[in-house]
């Protein structure tokens, strides 16, 4: 399987007249539930793969210009450690990726209906360490519950890389990372499914919002993205908004200015102000190497050289230290539980019980290069977090599980 991306396995994806994706026709907010599964094998490649698809994002809109890829519904996911599903055709969740393709397993290719057009196009994109090609197609696509998005442009893989056990990307980041994609038609953009289900009044505002919940078992349905606005019951308090950075290139994705510091708001200067990305393809979270080197010394963690991830003993982590993001007028606090992977999971991930392993990990490049941190799948498992396309701007909230010691 591939570990750290989001992935959606779609109760019923289809496109138009093959099978069909089910989903209510009316503009109010719609939920999408899904899956967090969990990688056993490959590890270290949560800390590898998170790492080269940073390097990957941070070369996207410069290096590979046209070969990026990437209502209210609400669907379930199910938790597996290092990303989310939801059943029968499995699309990884994506808001560093705009782009929406499937047929990534060539031995199941996409077989399309009466109702699907080619436009003799190819689409090329690149997400995370993965490459697709495709040829664009368009046509109804419905995602659970009855959301039926017309005339929405795809792509039908027809040589992908990097995608095992998933069947390609639902892309729900800013639509900007879509342009160049085409060929040869370099200089057009194509709507996302969350652009073409808004112009098209299936929802009622330009906007979604994703639920994660932290996990200590395999198979947990506990994640929800809503299309067309938020849902209420998944955070407590306010909704805090900060607009998208203008710090290139974390503006061209769903960035954000922050910073961090250890044990209190005024505490240790982990991270100073700077810009970076909120990514649902990212399991960890990653910080430029500076920074993490700092966070390592503070923490008192040595690296381990199964996991790729920091470790501590119990004794240590008993004296591990929140880490406050200060991000617009609020701040956010992730707890020491909120640091550690579960330790119910270690096995998972080729650990053992006798430590604790964190998911702060090295981003790879130092800071002051515009893009210095990621926060990924493990972090916004303990907020609500909102993508405002309308408004361009990122909300976060508390939830139940920002202070749980689940892990």
């Amino acid at each position: 399987m591939l570990a750290g991306l989001t992935a959606l396995v779609f109760a019923a994806l289809a496109i138009s007249g093959a099978d069909t994706l089910h989903i209510r026709r009316d503009s109010t907010p719609m939920s999408l539930p899904f899956v967090r599964r969990v990688n056993m094998t490959g590890v270290p490649s949560i800390v590898k793969q998170d790492q080269a698809r940073a390097k990957a994002l941070k070369a996207n809109r410069a290096d590979t210009r046209g070969f990026r890829q990437a209502a209210v519904f609400d669907v379930p996911a199910t938790n597996q450690a290092v990303d989310y599903t939801t059943t029968v055709i499995t699309l990884l969740i994506d808001t560093g990726s705009s782009n929406t393709w499937v047929g990534a397993q060539l031995n199941n290719p996409f077989v399309g209906s009466g109702t699907t057009k080619s436009t003799g196009q190819l689409v090329a994109s690149m997400s995370r360490i993965a490459f697709d090609g495709s040829t664009e197609v368009i046509d109804t696509v419905t995602l659970s519950n009855g959301l039926a998005i017309e005339n929405q442009s795809f792509g039908s893989a027809l040589v992908s890389q990097g995608f095992d056990g998933v069947d390609g990307i639902i892309g729900i980041g800013p639509v900007d990372l879509t342009c160049g994609t085409l060929l040869p038609a370099i200089n057009q953009c194509i709507p996302t499914v969350t652009d073409n289900a808004f112009s098209q009044g299936l929802i009622s505002a330009h906007e979604i919002g994703i639920s994660f919940e932290p996990t200590t078992t395999l198979g947990n349905t506990n994640g929800e993205l809503t299309f067309g606005g938020v849902d209420t019951t998944k955070f407590t308090g306010t909704l805090n908004f900060v607009p998208i950075t203008s710090t290139s290139p974390a503006n061209e994705f769903v960035g954000i200015d922050q910073s961090i510091t250890y044990g209190a708001a005024d505490g240790t200067t982990v991270l100073a102000a700077t810009s970076g990305i909120t990514d649902t393809g990212t399991t960890l979270l990653l910080l430029a190497t500076d920074a993490f080197d700092t966070y390592q010394a503070l923490a008192g963690a040595v690296l381990d050289s199964t996991t790729g991830l920091l470790r501590l003993t119990s004794d240590q982590f008993d004296s591990l230290q929140s880490l406050l993001f200060h991000i617009g007028d609020s701040t956010l606090e992730f707890t020491p539980n909120a640091q550690a992977w579960p330790r119910a999971l270690n096995s998972a991930i080729g650990g053992t019980s006798d430590f604790v392993y964190l998911i702060v990990n090295d981003l790879g490049s130092l800071s002051g290069e515009g893009l210095d941190f990621i926060d990924g799948m493990t972090f916004l498992e303990r907020f609500y977090y909102v993508f405002d396309i309308a408004n361009s701007q990122v909300g976060f909230a508390t939830t139940a599980f920002t202070d749980a010691t689940t892990n």
